[in-house]
């Protein structure tokens, strides 16, 4: 009867939906790579996965803080003792998950500069333990929480702590899926990516004082992932793979199509 152990639950088990819903949409993912039935890969799965789940979480904060606040006015009886064991147990499972991730995410080290693709796969592969690592964290607060609303109830009589932690957890779980949702539809929609990254893809094509950029398009693909479409000129011009050898350093650009015009004595006009 507890809605706090409810919400507790469901923190903890969107959270795992969200990581299996992600380790499936990216094992699908590979295996279209390469496929001519997608374009670019894979990309678009993973992100309609995050996106599908952001509107399930979005709508478990929704039900939730609805009860909470229907059980201020309504009280719920609650089987405190057994509610309790049960938020220990959660407790106790994301500590375990917590100490398992922290120790794989201090072992993970980047791969070789050498080779781009391994070092930026190195990064995201930190970067997805450490994600990880603090939503179990995180879902280790909202059982302390729980916890503390059953004691509260048990020991106090303190009936209202039960709603109000549900509330919180609530909201906790509305403000990730939020979160999720927002990331994901920009690059469901082709989002434009920040005017940052778009001026390092500039300077680093005109650096060398006589390409020039006639047109550029850069949007988001993925998370924190970025595609580029660019028309060169130049009175000099290189291979199309001279100029995409200057875009590894931008570590987020996974894909560039590029043209390339000779335009001789027209440079300065095209400067304008």
């Amino acid at each position: 009867g507890s809605l706090a152990l409810v919400a507790d639950g469901w923190h903890m088990g969107t959270h795992a939906l969200a990581l299996g819903g992600a380790a499936l949409a990216a094992h699908v993912s590979q295996r279209v790579r390469g496929s001519a039935r997608f374009t670019f890969g894979g990309w678009k799965i993973e992100v309609l996965a995050a996106y599908t789940s952001g509107l399930l979480l979005l709508a478990v904060g929704v039900w939730i803080g609805i009860d909470a606040l229907r059980a201020f006015g309504v009280p719920r009886h609650i089987a405190y003792g057994e509610a309790m064991a049960v938020a220990v147990l959660g407790l106790v499972v994301n500590l375990v998950c917590a100490a398992i991730l922290a120790r794989a995410s201090g072992g993970a080290h980047p791969h070789p500069h050498g080779h781009e693709h391994d070092h930026a796969h190195g990064h995201a592969h930190d970067h997805n333990y450490g994600a990880a690592y603090l939503h179990v964290l995180a879902d280790a607060l909202t059982s302390v929480l729980a916890i503390g609303a059953m004691a509260g109830g048990l020991w106090w009589g303190l009936g209202w702590l039960d709603p109000a932690v549900a509330l919180v957890g609530a909201l906790v779980i509305g403000r990730w899926a939020l979160g999720v949702l927002r990331d994901s539809a920009r690059a469901l929609v082709d989002a434009s990516a920040p005017p940052r990254l778009a001026a390092q893809v500039r300077a680093l094509i005109e650096g060398d004082g006589d390409a020039k950029l006639a047109d550029l398009h850069v949007w988001q693909v993925g998370h924190g992932c970025f595609a580029a479409a660019l028309s060169i000129v130049a009175d000099h011009p290189q291979p199309a793979a001279h100029y995409n050898a200057r875009l590894r350093a931008v570590r987020a650009l996974r894909h560039a199509t590029i043209e390339v015009h000779r335009c001789a004595g027209e440079n300065a006009a095209s400067r304008g």
